[in-house]
């Protein structure tokens, strides 16, 4: 894995409420069948992460 894929995972993974439900792993993934697939909550909090591999999601703007 190179330096910028490395930063690059630890940026959270910003969805738009209209993007609704959340759900990991993402489509962009490299290993889409690593885990199986959550759903994301974020309406709360405006955050979470995923309780298989930790990848953070955020709440944005529409």
């Amino acid at each position: 894995m190179t330096e910028q894929e490395k930063n690059k995972a630890l940026e959270p993974v910003a969805v738009k409420r209209s993007e609704l439900p959340a759900y990991c792993p993402t489509q962009s993934m490299g290993l889409w069948n690593s885990h199986p697939r959550v759903y994301i909550p974020l309406e709360e909090k405006g955050e979470a992460s995923c309780p298989y591999c930790g990848t953070a999601f955020v709440l944005s703007e529409d």
